[in-house]
């Protein structure tokens, strides 16, 4: 079985036609996307469980959905559901869940034999104000890891995974440097890490590239400042776990990173599929 784009669509309609929109202060709105996603593991036949803590006097959620529990290693998947102010975020990013919840499902279909359990996770609060404190959903769920010695294989990332061109000249760099060996036409995705990681990293990039339909790229940075460490992978960096971004190039390519022009119009969704095809491999092979 595959991935399907009209589940990833669907997943993407619903999240970006909620309102109010799903930020931090909206509550309502993030518990009711707490249920949808909690709906969809749970018929992708994985185990449940809600992760809770404080944030400035109001309580927020973390979803886990587990396949293949055991005592053994522990792969992290996870993408973040929330927001970044009054805006629909399909691409940042009601594109990374759909890819969250699509994997997911195709793990519980075809139920593949691995020797290590998954943990899916959904987190709140990657977005500001909270981005870069201990109060991120990402740095909760690492800590709580890390607290109960817990053996990580590794962590993978969904951040962005659905913005594409096939015009030329498409894909602007922030150096000189990047330009000389990246594509220059954004349609690709990217394996994000840092060079501590980079056996991790390059071991992703190589599993996902087999027999892909898409092309897959891969960056080691040298430290995790700045462009490598914009999404939850950062927080499992801190307690010491091999961790790696899954993206588009985020606002580097994408001009309508944190606006309100962020519509599932701009996606595309074909590529988006494949994504989630080739991070399959990866995940259901990277032991």
């Amino acid at each position: 079985m595959n991935a399907k784009k009209d589940r990833l669509y669907q997943d993407v309609q619903f999240l970006t036609e909620i309102r109010p929109y799903r930020n931090y202060l909206n509550l309502d709105t993030l518990e009711t996307v707490c249920s949808y996603i909690k709906k969809e593991f749970e018929n992708a036949g994985l185990i449940l469980e809600e992760q809770k803590w404080l944030a400035r006097g109001r309580e927020y959620t973390n979803i886990i959905a587990t396949y293949n529990k055991c005592e053994g290693k522990r792969l992290v998947v996870g993408a973040h559901y929330d927001v970044c102010g009054d805006q629909p975020g399909a691409d940042d990013n009601a594109s990374a869940v759909a890819g969250l919840l699509e994997t997911a499902r195709l793990i519980g279909a075809n139920k593949p034999q691995i020797d290590y359990q998954i943990d899916f996770v959904a987190y709140c609060l990657e977005e500001p104000p909270f981005f870069g404190t201990q109060e991120m959903g990402s740095f909760v769920h690492a800590k709580s890891l890390y607290e109960n010695n817990i053996d990580v294989l590794g962590m993978i990332c969904f951040e962005m995974i659905g913005y594409f061109s096939d015009e030329p000249n498409s894909q602007p760099f922030p150096s000189e440097e990047l330009a000389k060996i990246y594509p220059s036409t954004a349609n690709f995705i990217i394996v994000v890490g840092i060079e501590a990681y980079n056996e991790f990293n390059q071991k992703v990039k190589l599993l996902m590239s087999e027999n892909a339909q898409i092309d897959i790229q891969v960056v080691s940075f040298p430290t995790k400042e700045g462009l490598a460490g914009l999404s939850d992978q950062r927080n499992y960096w801190h307690f010491g776990y091999q961790a790696l971004m899954i993206n588009d190039t985020s606002f580097i390519r994408n001009p309508n990173y944190h606006q309100t022009s962020d519509t599932i119009e701009t996606l595309d969704f074909e590529k988006m599929t494949e994504v989630v095809n080739c991070s399959y491999k990866a995940i259901v092979k990277i032991q």
